[in-house]
């Protein structure tokens, strides 16, 4: 262990926290608030942080921060010159370093994006076992199998997700995994509960993984073995966690006071305490293991197989700090007189704080040991990947047949073939994979363990329509029922890529109205760039004896509002099988393309894909191949029915509902009047490229129009658009403001109830009847009759 280590501690400790104090007291402020920074939660991981990047971490392995531990962070990439200090001045600020570790936003070399806590966590157990899947298939290569690791902190243990991923890790057979638990022992309200290490240390022993407590630091565990130490920690190991951040914060002289109180009178302990002095003794009692990067460093380095590890390091907050054990020091900073103090107790001249090798004084030793690190030494760890080629996938039909059905088959055409496409696709469910037509794909490419496993119903000959068989060639992950595991594992696959250097197609398929149960970390996969495709399926009030719990509204906003995911709701299957088409190639793009004109959208730069389908067989239009058509179901709408120039009436609808629309468009045509019909499949791609283009428009680009614009330009200005949706009515009512059209909307604001789909429909205005009633108020009493 280099002799390094500590200047490396204590040079992360300043400039992390000089980075948070100029954010908050020196850089001038233009809204007068507290910029924060958690100084705090940064100074009790920057040993464990420490220890980590510059003894233990190899090229290989990945690490989620803590959320709060981001200066740490940074810091480290500045010492090894990966973090600008324009950026460092800038933290918090606008393009500077961001308050948490972040993928996409940040210049230094982040694994996985953190923030909402708990997620950080789990997606490092999800990418394990994407590691893993990656290493059993032909094409994964031989490459050494990194450690997942997390910086947990203590009060990340309250987030369900947690316990949700532990145990998903355990059927999964989890290795390779660590996770390092900040145990300082104080949350944002306050100080942790008593005990609480018990309860974390069965929770993962109960869930198979080793744990490793690191309490003592070496100042104490050499106390210990003086005349007296026996007493010292049992002292220690029984003082509530209030009380010892207390003395902690209130420092030397009054630990002593204490701890004379408590052990004085009995000549060893005594004597043991009386040979400090007030510093030193607070040293010795503020030297837990967790801020010990000496003991941090050696726990470390002592593991030597694949079993996921828990280390519960105990740590003091703020530690080092003048605001350490203070039970407000979360949010809590500095003031400018006690950094003024502590930059002197610091050693650090005033003018260079900003210096990396200030205070240090072998620097061309230092430099050598941080130019040797193992970590770093390869460079940037990002990696790339081949596109892979998406071969032509079309599915046209003139019968019934739902779009969830169409999924399915799709995906069992892609399973019968050998293309490359199909050889990296991964798929997975939430124990829902047979009811969202993934069936006949599981059946046909097996579920993935990283060993055989028969499949006992077949053993036994009993029949059954699923083949449950396991193996390392099996392209299928099963989940136990928790969407917030889905969407973690569907992030860590959608980053394979970039970790892991193989290219994945992660296909996820959820209950619609439960994409809501997982949306957090939806959003935390988005946030980090992740690409995968995600079918809602079956959705709205379609489903209809199902009930209101199961019926979702709110989820096409979702989609149009969720940032990295575009969203569809096709109505055909031809329109499924181009989009799916489409999305495969959408899915593994990272270009910087100038937005498309015809519909201004950013396509080039590529994300993530929502389909939102249903279980209800509808008729089929027969089979269409031309290029508007399919340039159209992309681009979010076509004219199903083309307006003429003397369009009175305009149903505009999305989804299911569309043999509603085309009814309704049908009974209001008897009367000899112009209508059209606007088949919507992508209210969320629509709505972002009229914004876009009205963002143009106003930078000066005159003739920037979106594909909605075009669409609807050539209507007479009295045309009345009626929209219809089984979802909530806002995703398509912001039509009537593109060209100023007076419009009505349907959908679905309430919760749902049994019925028939005909019941329900009508119930909720969103049937033919409905519509053409609309048609006629807004024609300015014009009758359109429906039966």
């Amino acid at each position: 262990m280099s002799e390094h280590l500590k200047s490396v501690e204590q040079r992360l400790l300043w400039l992390s926290h000089w980075m948070i104090h100029n954010a908050n007291h020196i850089r001038p402020k233009a809204d007068g608030i507290k910029v924060g920074g958690h100084q705090a939660s940064s100074a009790s991981m920057v040993s464990i942080m420490a220890a980590l990047y510059f003894e233990t971490l190899r090229p290989e392995d990945r690490v989620a921060v803590k959320p709060h531990a981001a200066p740490i962070f940074h810091a480290i990439q500045y010492l090894m010159g990966n973090q600008t200090r324009r950026n460092m001045e800038n933290f918090r600020g606008y393009s500077g370093a961001q308050s948490y570790p972040s993928r996409t936003k940040d210049v230094d070399d982040v694994d996985f994006s953190t923030g909402s806590v708990g997620l950080g966590a789990g997606i490092t157990a999800f990418a394990s076992i994407v590691q893993d899947y990656i290493q059993a298939k032909s094409w994964g290569g031989n490459q050494p199998q990194g450690r997942m690791i997390a910086l947990v902190g203590d009060a990340e243990l309250d987030e369900g997700n947690v316990y949700e991923a532990l145990q998903e890790g355990w059927k999964n057979g989890l290795r390779n995994c660590w996770w390092i638990i900040d145990y300082n022992r104080q949350s944002l309200d306050g100080v942790v509960r008593e005990g609480l290490f018990r309860r974390i240390e069965q929770i993962f022993d109960a869930f198979g993984w080793d744990i490793v407590r690191v309490k003592h630091g070496r100042l104490q565990r050499a106390a210990f073995q003086e005349p007296g130490g026996d007493k010292l920690r049992q002292w220690i190991d029984a003082c509530p966690n209030q009380l010892y951040s207390a003395l902690t914060f209130m420092g030397g002289a009054v630990w002593r006071q204490r701890l004379m109180d408590a052990l004085g009178d009995q000549g060893d302990v005594t004597a043991l305490i009386s040979r400090r002095n007030d510093a030193e003794l607070a040293a010795l009692m503020e030297n837990l293991g967790g801020n010990c990067v000496h003991t941090m460093a050696e726990t470390f380095a002592a593991i030597d197989h694949d079993r996921p590890v828990c280390f519960l390091a105990y740590t003091i907050k703020g530690w080092g700090t003048p605001i350490a054990g203070h039970k407000d020091n979360h949010g809590g900073l500095m003031n400018k007189t006690q950094m003024a103090d502590w930059q002197k107790f610091m050693r650090v001249p005033v003018g260079e704080e900003w210096d990396r090798l200030s205070t240090i004084v072998d620097t061309a030793g230092f430099e050598a040991y941080l130019a040797r690190t193992p970590f770093f030494a390869k460079g940037p760890r990002r990696f790339r990947d081949d596109v892979i080629p998406v071969p032509r996938i079309a599915l046209a039909s003139d019968r019934e047949i739902s779009t969830q059905m169409a999924f399915g088959k799709i995906l069992d055409d892609l399973s019968k073939g050998d293309s490359l496409l199909a050889a990296r696709i991964v798929t997975t469910s939430p124990d829902v994979t047979g009811t969202t037509s993934l069936g006949p794909w599981v059946n046909r490419r097996k579920l993935f363990a990283r060993s055989h496993q028969a499949d006992t119903f077949k053993e036994e000959n009993i029949p059954s329509t699923a083949k449950w068989e396991f193996a390392p060639e099996g392209q299928h992950i099963e989940l136990g029922i928790a969407e917030m595991n889905l969407f973690l594992l569907l992030a860590a696959a959608g980053l394979s890529h970039s970790v892991f250097g193989k290219r994945l197609i992660p296909i996820g398929t959820v209950y619609d109205p439960f994409v809501s149960r997982g949306l957090d970390a939806l959003n935390y996969a988005c946030y980090q760039d992740a690409r995968f495709i995600i079918v809602g399926t079956p959705s709205g009030v379609t489903l209809a004896p199902e009930g209101g719990a199961h019926q979702s509204i709110s989820s096409p906003l979702i989609g149009m509002s969720q940032d990295g995911l575009a969203a569809f709701e096709p109505a055909f299957v031809d329109e499924l099988a181009v989009i799916m088409e489409w999305a495969f190639a959408y899915m593994q793009k990272d270009g910087e393309g100038d937005p498309d004109e015809r519909t201004w959208l950013r396509d080039e730069t590529g994300g993530s894909v929502y389909l939102r389908l249903t279980t209800n067989p509808i008729e089929q239009p027969g089979r269409r191949a031309d290029d508007a058509f399919r340039q159209g179901a992309i681009d979010g709408a076509y004219w199903l029915r083309k307006p003429g120039p003397n369009c009175e009436v305009v149903i505009a609808y999305q989804g299911a509902v569309a043999p509603e629309a085309i009814k309704a468009a049908g009974l209001i045509a008897q009367g000899r009047r112009d209508i059209g019909v606007l088949a919507i499949t992508s209210a969320d791609r629509l709505n972002a490229g009229w914004t876009a283009a009205q963002r143009a428009r106003s930078n000066g680009i005159v003739g920037a129009q979106s594909h909605i614009e075009a669409l609807l330009a050539p209507l007479p200005r009295n045309c009345v658009l009626v929209t219809v949706i089984d979802g909530h009515p806002a995703t398509l009512s912001w039509l009537g403001g593109v060209q100023g059209h007076k419009t009505i909307s349907h959908g679905v604001e309430h919760f749902g109830q049994t019925g028939t789909i005909a019941d329900l429909y009508r119930h909720f205005a969103i049937d033919a009847k409905a519509l053409v009633q609309s048609a006629s108020e807004l024609t300015l009493g014009r009758k359109c009759s429906a039966p």
